[in-house]
């Protein structure tokens, strides 16, 4: 049997929502129990599975894997709301804001001990790939947060820089999930290369989508203020792809609004303007579609059939085409 990615996406909710987070002291416990069970779109665990069912692998010794990754990504979660001061996390106050920022710090780092924890789980003769993936992937979105941390302040961040955060910061997990999942069900080294491939472009390619939404979603799709990124003068792949195209009017007016005391409706408004004058909505498009592309070209590689592959080429579909 083949599994969809919604059924296996269920079947990771159930196990999450089963799993004991409890321990004590109950101050650095419950706020883990609390952050697992928000909710959230799963993908992660979900890429997870499906890669060990694309190679026949036994879902249910992947389940630890899928935990694990979960687990390390709502970790980051936690301690990214603690530094972007955040008061919510999917609608819900967010742990620092519960609790308090010790707690919170403190919980984020036994949930980061529990990840490694679940995946020493996972198949002892892989155990050492998937740990060199693992600790790679943990770097590196460290590495992709500092580094969007910095892109606040500096000047001069090239959309090429904003690429490299991306795939560091996002991307990389996606393709660690796929490769954990790949290395459970004993893939060869060079399908457990491609799969990584696949999840890395879909990963740059679902936050630069992200960007677009944030800009062009409608706001009753969108469950958020439409253009908060560009009220919060963030640097994504839409603004800085519209500073390297425009003119030096165009690159003045982009930065009178960043820097005056403009309404936050007449900020948005402004910046789209010149969004619209520069084509950026398609140019974004564009680029989402291009690393699209090259993931299906890393997935069309891997040696298994079609109808084991359908569920992660529907994923990746829905990621694409997603509204909010």
């Amino acid at each position: 049997m083949v599994y969809s990615w919604e059924e296996l996406s269920q079947q990771i909710e159930a196990e999450v929502n089963k799993h004991d987070f409890s321990g004590k002291p109950a101050e650095l416990y419950d706020p883990i129990g609390y952050t697992m069970t928000l909710g959230g779109k799963r993908i992660r665990p979900t890429l997870c599975l499906l890669a060990a069912q694309l190679f026949s692998g036994d879902l249910q010794k992947a389940m630890n894997l899928a935990l694990a990754v979960e687990v390390f990504h709502n970790f980051t979660l936690v301690h990214d709301d603690i530094m972007d001061e955040a008061p919510i996390r999917r609608g819900k106050p967010a742990v620092h804001a519960k609790w308090n920022r010790d707690v919170a710090i403190l919980s984020g780092d036994v949930m980061f001990v529990q990840a490694y924890q679940l995946l020493a789980k996972g198949n002892p003769e892989k155990l050492s790939q998937m740990l060199t993936v693992f600790n790679q992937t943990a770097i590196e979105v460290c590495e992709g947060q500092q580094f969007d941390m910095n892109f606040e302040t500096q000047t001069g961040v090239q959309v090429s820089d904003y690429i490299e955060m991306i795939r560091l910061k996002t991307a990389v997990l996606l393709a660690c999930s796929l490769q954990l999942g790949a290395f459970e069900a004993g893939a060869s080294e060079k399908d457990a290369q491609l799969i990584y491939e696949f999840g890395e472009k879909i990963g740059i390619a679902f936050q630069i989508q992200d960007d677009f939404l944030d800009c062009y979603a409608k706001q009753e799709d969108f469950g958020k203020r439409v253009g908060g990124d560009i009220i919060s003068n963030k640097k994504t792949f839409l603004m800085l792809t519209a500073l390297e195209k425009s003119d030096k009017e165009q690159i003045e007016k982009i930065k009178s609004l960043m820097s005056t005391g403009t309404t936050d409706e007449q900020k948005v408004a402004g910046v789209l303007e010149v969004y619209n004058e520069l084509n950026i909505s398609e140019v974004t498009k564009t680029a989402m579609q291009a690393y699209f592309e090259e993931a299906m070209l890393a997935l069309d590689k891997i040696e298994a059939t079609s109808e084991f592959k359908q569920p992660l080429v529907e994923l990746a579909e829905m990621l694409m085409m997603r509204k909010k």
